[in-house]
């Protein structure tokens, strides 16, 4: 079986099986990653888990010095998180968590509606402290969240070396490990940029600013001596016992009197908990992190589990270190599953000594364990093997068959909830969810409301009954998708928006819509909240449209579904058509393509989380403001990029409008990420079809000899408008684009005479 068949077997077991219990993970720290690899190799059927994180990728902290200094590419220090989820037939919620109604058994979210769980996960990880000096949080840039710092560090680093004059500063808050070796990594990447790793004639300063006694407190005497000449031949100043009170835009205040003033201020100091775990009711220890026992489950609530710097093992206190995190991943996925299982729980000990790996920036380390250290370039050879063994675990999926797993029972649901009936399952109207769930979801949505909707969800009537303008004609579409996301709410999202793309397509505004949702078998409270989910995100995209849901259908089936019927109201005269191109017209495209080969790759594993990001992004951007700027520069035609493709599309218009055109492979927008995953043959299954719009193509052996040939019938979904404009407002029209948001709109050829027949003549 390939690593594609064992992504859809696990994808398979969780569809079909009876949904009974939430497991839910928070945070996609280095204890999680295991448990979704634990939960991939032995599926629980049964149970539907969630991993929810702020960012895709989940960087792996002994490899980051080395990304910093610039010996690892980014990607050779994150896992996919993404991917990960794919592999472990997870759910995978990209927001971030801002409380826990722990006596509802729920999580609050930032950008999304809450959640229910019946046993939650904590490895959120931490975050430097900075409530202790004034401006700290607004002047800094602290190492965690991870994801941030990388992000901007790289922007830092690309600058141009500072010239001749005075040197510019850079300062690091923390004298414990990570600040060391974050001071010696970024020192490394900008010297190494300057050319000058033989002497910090760079241009640089670099500063050390700690309020402990010594560097590197944890640490035996060995490695803190080591560490003060290392940074005395690397003219690195060192502060010790400089506990900083204030940070300024220009320079960071100690208790002692002392004020160093700083260009570019970094912070790692000791770890610091999100506010909201000890707001949650959570049993927390002094620092607010989460109190837990030797089965690393919460002191206070038994059905939450913490692991990581977010846990504090309360019989067994260690520092907060990533090998902890690392070797808590194991004992955390066994205790899981016996906690789902209803099954004895059992203790975790972590070791009281361990072998700690403290890179200097360069290619050199330094060990110890215990009272024990050494140094040298073959200990970083040591500590980059161990990483990149580490790493290959969740970088490489294995390839798995059906009958290797071993027998896993399905999981019982808990006491309160009613196992529903796995040997027969209806179908036609007894396949529709049940009436209680349906109102309790449809009481926690808020549709908008038009007066023009004479009767919609409020009523108990059979059908919607709306009102159309004098004057104006009713427009309707329809689409429906069975899931191609791991996230129902973001589902629902693209599915409307897909389906409001046609109505704008159409020169019309909305006005209403109907839902046609199927939702996996399971337990009422499981189908209920993946209900809620999958509606709330519809509802969110109409909503912002003023489009009111009239009403709808529900089902159970075996995977998650949604159709989209909308309703919109245009005046005849104003509609677009296809067939309205004219010669020497300019065609503009208003989103880039490429969703199909990425969800593709996506499928598979192999699509980085921020190509994915990118695509979503693309694919909730509205068509309203697009389709109002297009008419203000006079567009006579318009279409929708999706399911055809681009070739297949534009070939529609041009023989409703007896015409040719020509487009310019290099105009064309291409989202991040789908040249890499085309060249690597990953293709939407709907592609092979689509190629047989390759007959409308008048260059078709010149077209083939492009790399981006695949991408021209790649099938897009929530893809953008593609419209023909004079000429002569193309250059104005992309400008009004850009500034609207549409910062790929693109004008991509023109439309050319139609010949014998219509044909697309492609050029470079």
């Amino acid at each position: 079986m390939s690593r594609l068949d064992a992504f859809c077997y696990n994808q398979t077991v969780h569809a079909t099986s009876n949904i009974t219990q939430e497991l839910v993970l928070v945070g996609g720290g280095h204890a999680h990653v295991a448990v979704l690899k634990r939960l991939g190799m032995h599926p629980l059927p049964g149970v539907r888990t969630t991993l929810v994180s702020d960012a895709s990728t989940s960087a792996y902290s002994g490899m980051l010095p080395g990304c910093i200094a610039g010996h690892y590419r980014r990607e050779e220090a994150q896992i996919e998180l993404r991917a990960l989820c794919r592999f472990a037939g997870a759910q995978f919620y990209q927001d971030a968590v801002i409380g826990l109604d722990l006596a509802n058994e729920r999580i609050q979210f930032a950008n999304r509606p809450p959640a229910g769980f019946d046993v939650l996960s904590l490895n959120l990880g931490s975050t430097p402290q900075t409530v202790s000096a004034a401006g700290a949080a607004r002047h800094s840039l602290p190492v965690k969240p991870v994801q941030a710092f990388l992000h901007r560090w790289e922007e830092l680093a690309q600058q141009p070396a500072p010239a001749s004059g005075k040197p510019r500063r850079l300062v690091v808050v923390g004298g414990g490990a990570g600040g060391v070796e974050l001071l010696l990594a970024t020192r490394h990447r900008l010297l190494q940029r300057a050319g000058t790793l033989a002497n910090n004639g760079s241009g640089w300063d670099f500063h050390l600013v700690t309020a402990t006694d010594t560097i590197l407190p944890t640490h035996n005497r060995s490695v803190q001596r080591r560490y003060q000449r290392i940074l005395l031949e690397r003219e690195v100043r060192v502060h010790v016992r400089h506990c900083v009170t204030e940070v300024t835009p220009e320079e960071v205040r100690c208790g002692t009197g002392a004020a160093i003033s700083y260009d570019v201020l970094l912070w790692a100091t000791q770890a610091d908990a999100p506010a909201w775990l000890r707001e949650s009711g959570l049993a927390t220890d002094d620092q607010g992190f989460v109190k837990v026992n030797e089965f690393l489950q919460s002191t206070s609530h038994p059905f939450v589990f913490a692991a990581g710097d977010v846990a504090g093992m309360v019989q067994h206190p260690r520092p907060k270190s990533g090998v902890f995190a690392v070797r808590q991943g194991r004992p955390l996925a066994e205790n899981l599953v016996r906690a789902i299982s209803g099954q004895p729980l059992r203790p975790f000990t972590p070791q009281r000594q361990f072998l700690s790996l403290i890179s200097t920036g360069d290619r050199y380390a330094v060990a110890s364990r215990g009272p024990f250290a050494c140094e040298g370039a073959w200990v970083w050879k040591l500590k980059d093997w161990i990483d990149r063994r580490w790493m290959r675990q969740y970088q490489e999926l294995p390839e798995m068959s059906a009958p290797g797993f071993p027998s896993v029972p399905s999981v019982p649901p808990p006491p309160s909830v009613p196992a529903p009936p796995d040997k027969m399952r209806c179908g036609g109207c007894g396949a529709k969810v049940g009436a209680d769930v349906l109102h309790r979801v449809l009481r926690r949505l808020q549709p908008v409301q038009r007066e023009d909707v004479l009767i919609g969800l409020a009523s108990p009537d059979d059908a919607a009954v709306v009102q159309v303008p004098s004057g104006q004609v009713a427009v309707q579409t329809v689409d429906f998708f069975r899931t191609f996301l791991n996230d129902p709410y973001v589902f629902g999202q693209v599915t409307a928006n897909h389906g409001l793309g046609d109505i704008f397509a159409m020169g019309a505004e909305p006005q209403s819509a109907l839902l046609i949702a199927t939702v996996p078998h399971g337990a009422e409270p499981r189908v209920e909240e993946q209900l809620h989910q999958l509606l709330a995100g519809a509802l969110r995209v109409l909503n912002a449209h003023e489009t009111q849901l009239a009403g709808g259908h529900t089902a159970e089936g075996p995977e998650l579904a949604l159709g989209v019927v909308v309703n919109g109201l245009a005046h005849p005269d104003r509609l677009w058509r296809k067939g309205g191109l004219l010669r020497g017209q300019a065609l503009i495209l208003t989103k880039p393509i490429g969703t199909g080969a990425l969800f593709a790759a996506d499928m598979r594993g192999r699509a980085a989380g921020r190509w994915i990001e990118t695509a979503l992004s693309s694919m909730l951007l509205s068509h309203r403001e697009a389709a109002r700027i297009l008419r203000e520069h006079r567009a006579t035609a318009c279409t929708d990029v999706t399911g055809f493709g681009l070739v297949g599309h534009l070939l529609e218009m041009l023989v409703a409008s007896s015409a040719s055109a020509t487009i310019q492979l290099g105009n064309l927008p291409i989202l991040d990420g789908a040249r890499k995953v085309v060249a690597g043959g990953l293709l939407s299954s709907l592609h092979p079809q689509n190629l047989r719009f390759e007959r409308g193509l008048e260059n078709q052996e010149e077209a083939r000899a492009h790399a981006l040939f695949p991408l021209l019938f790649d099938p897009q979904t929530a893809g953008g408008l593609l419209a023909g404009v004079p000429a002569d407002r193309g250059p104005a029209c992309l400008e009004s684009l850009r500034a609207a948001g549409y910062v790929h709109a693109s004008l991509i050829g023109h439309v050319t005479p139609a010949g014998e027949q219509p044909r697309v003549t492609v050029s470079p």
